[in-house]
């Protein structure tokens, strides 16, 4: 009888324990989960990419890459690019000779477009008669890149030249050639010219031929600059 007794607690013991994981296995009770916590947060594990490079040195807007600046900010062509030198020529044939030199200034207004003022000394000889010229001129001129060290220009002076012996006049003079760099800050420029000069003519005291190379002057020059 005491066996029983002892058996019949132990079931109601049992029972008793297993009522509350029943309650939590019923459907009506159990509370559904809430979006949040329904899935993980997504979460990315590749590495973030590394920020870009920016260059050491801001190029001018509307600059032109391809012009001659050899590894510095300063390119040649370039707005607000200033040049100062010269050029020099020389022309020698049977009984005549043509010597002169054009110290000049130029300032770049626009990208490949400069104007520049150029002061000329020419002695010319022709026979027994000799000369000299001293001419100022402004010239726009327009440079193109051919590459990052070669550019074309075209330019046209206008200005005033003076002959002792014929007073002043007007002076037109066409000009074309090339700029190269030589090093970081240095252009060579040869170049053609054709000097054209209206002057009161008057032969009395020299001959035509004296004359005619002082009112039209073919030049061959070469120049040297330093842009900055």
């Amino acid at each position: 009888m005491r066996i029983l007794r002892n058996t019949i607690f132990t079931s109601l013991c049992m029972a008793a324990l297993t009522l509350p994981a029943l309650a939590d296995d019923d459907p009506q009770t159990t509370e559904p989960p809430t979006a949040e916590d329904s899935l993980p947060k997504p979460h990315s594990y590749s590495d973030p990419a590394p920020p870009v490079a920016l260059p050491s040195v801001t190029l001018p807007p509307g600059g032109i890459i391809e012009q001659a600046g050899i590894g510095g900010d300063i390119a040649y062509g370039r707005a607000g690019v200033l040049e100062l030198g010269g050029s020099a020529g020389l022309m020698m044939a049977s009984k005549f000779r043509n010597v002169n030199i054009a110290p000049s200034l130029g300032w770049f207004v626009a990208d490949n477009l400069e104007l520049s003022t150029i002061l000329g000394v020419s002695n010319i000889k022709a026979g027994n008669e000799s000369a000299t010229v001293w001419s100022a001129l402004l010239e726009p001129s327009y440079h193109l890149p051919f590459n990052r060290t070669t550019f074309g220009f075209v330019g046209l002076g206008v200005g005033a030249a003076y002959v002792s012996q014929l007073g002043t006049g007007f002076a037109i003079a066409p000009r074309l050639g090339a700029n190269l760099t030589v090093g970081r800050s240095g252009i060579l420029t040869p170049s053609l010219s054709y000097e054209y000069t209206t002057h009161s003519v008057d032969s009395g005291n020299m001959q035509n031929v004296t004359l005619v190379s002082i009112s039209s002057a073919l030049r061959i020059n070469i120049g040297y600059t330093a842009m900055w």
